[in-house]
């Protein structure tokens, strides 16, 4: 009988768990250094939890079961929603806003595997919720470019819009909820050639041809802040959109206190959900493709949607399985140190115990220690520090042992010195 993983799974091995515990550990240490705090949801949740988000249509792509008392659960395919049910549970009578809080998990969706997709995946991303916009805005857009930017990767695009454009002009033409949901989901393919078929063809989703020709405008507009009189021009007849454009242009003042360099206003980014209010991002990186997407954002109204009272809430998802991907195109590979601080090596079979018991005494003094177990003989375990890249070891024969001592050999310059096993905690924290 042969066993296999289930399809759209990885296995990771030593290497690449090391690299992946790296890159993650970096997150950590930018998220924090702005305050955020981490919190961890269940991996499944009430299946009404997803459905009351994103529609009856997403259970296709859901792991959803039945659990033994009949109630309808999945797994998570994303973060976000468990986490403004959290909000509710136990955050919004007992903690003092703005909410700063983030998260790192596996997600799983039942989807065709293909590069950079699979159908378990990991997330890493914040909410910040409470803070005042467009203020909390730009600095959730800092956090995430300077996060980004500490892997390393440095092609990064963040291409950001103000949605409110695009609804204040829906709001003028008097459109209707369900065909503003249908034109958004195709503006957010980013399929240029579907959108004007859908605006032009023989039967277009909107039977309007000035708002037509407009939204075809709006969404071809990409580029620096150069191009906000462009917008102002295409609008200047309506003043529903008015507003969130004046919202946009006080972001981009505030991305620059906030030292956001670069970035792409993008009129076509839609984050075709909506829940989606106000600002929205997404950060691509060209060199992977199609699956360039790496992380996706903006401002929200998911707890008022989830029956709690309306408040500011703005966040981002990194797919850090992508991040992961794009850290090995454009980074080069440094070589990882040893997983190893001190590797022991008894050199004869009546020192192994008094080996154990220094191995034991290293470990508890916070140095990653491993010791020789199969009674190797003196030249394979100095082969196998070499393989493992170890800096230090520590050679036990009997003669030092009669004296009390150990020899502790570098690895790198290859001197050994003999040290007093009562000293050897203090002589490694030394080296």
């Amino acid at each position: 009988m042969e066993f296999t993983r289930p399809r759209g799974t990885r296995d990771f091995l030593f290497e690449e768990m090391r690299e992946r515990k790296q890159a993650e550990s970096t997150l950590r240490k930018v998220f924090e250094s702005y305050g955020y705090q981490e919190i961890q949801t269940p991996l499944f949740e009430e299946l009404k939890l997803f459905t009351t988000k994103s529609g009856d249509e997403i259970v296709n792509q859901l792991y959803n079961f039945k659990d033994k008392s009949d109630r309808e659960l999945t797994l998570r395919p994303e973060i976000t929603a468990p986490v403004a049910r959290l909000y509710l549970n136990e955050l919004e009578k007992t903690t003092a806003k703005p909410i700063k809080l983030y998260y790192y998990g596996s997600c799983f969706r039942y989807e065709r595997p293909q590069k950079g997709r699979f159908r378990q995946f990991w997330q890493f991303g914040c909410e910040l919720i409470g803070a005042k916009t467009p203020q909390g805005e730009a600095e959730v857009i800092a956090l995430c470019t300077d996060a980004i930017n500490a892997l390393g990767i440095t092609t990064a695009d963040v291409n950001i819009n103000h949605l409110g454009i695009i609804r204040g002009l829906f709001q003028h033409f008097d459109i209707s909820a369900e065909t503003q949901s249908e034109i958004m989901v195709v503006i957010d393919k980013g399929d240029k050639d579907l959108l004007i078929e859908s605006l032009s063809g023989d039967e277009p989703i909107i039977d309007n041809d000035e708002l037509n020709q407009i939204l075809l405008k709006l969404i071809d507009l990409v580029g620096d802040k150069s191009i906000i009189p462009d917008v102002e021009e295409l609008i200047a007849p309506y003043d529903e959109p008015k507003e969130s454009l004046e919202e946009l242009k006080e972001l981009i003042a505030l991305l620059e206190a906030f030292q956001v360099e670069y970035y792409t206003l993008n009129l076509g980014v839609a984050r075709g959900l909506d829940y989606y209010t106000g600002i929205v991002f997404e950060i691509y990186v060209p060199e992977l493709g199609a699956q360039k997407q790496i992380c996706g954002g903006g401002s929200y109204s998911l707890v008022k949607l989830f029956g709690g009272k309306e408040v500011e809430s703005t966040g981002f998802a990194l797919g850090f399985d992508r991040l992961m991907n794009a850290i090995e195109e454009l980074t080069e590979k440094d070589e990882l140190p040893s997983h190893l601080d001190v590797y022991v090596a008894p050199i004869s079979a009546d020192v192994r115990p008094k080996a154990f018991e220094i191995t034991q005494l290293l470990r508890k003094n916070g140095f990653k220690t491993d010791v020789d177990l199969n009674g190797k003989k003196f030249k394979k375990l100095m082969n196998y520090a070499d393989k493992i890249k170890v800096e230090k070891m520590v050679i036990i024969g009997a003669n030092d042992l009669a004296e009390g001592k150990v020899t502790v050999k570098d690895m790198i310059s290859g001197e050994q010195s003999l040290v007093d096993i009562d000293n050897i905690i203090d002589y490694l924290k030394e080296e």
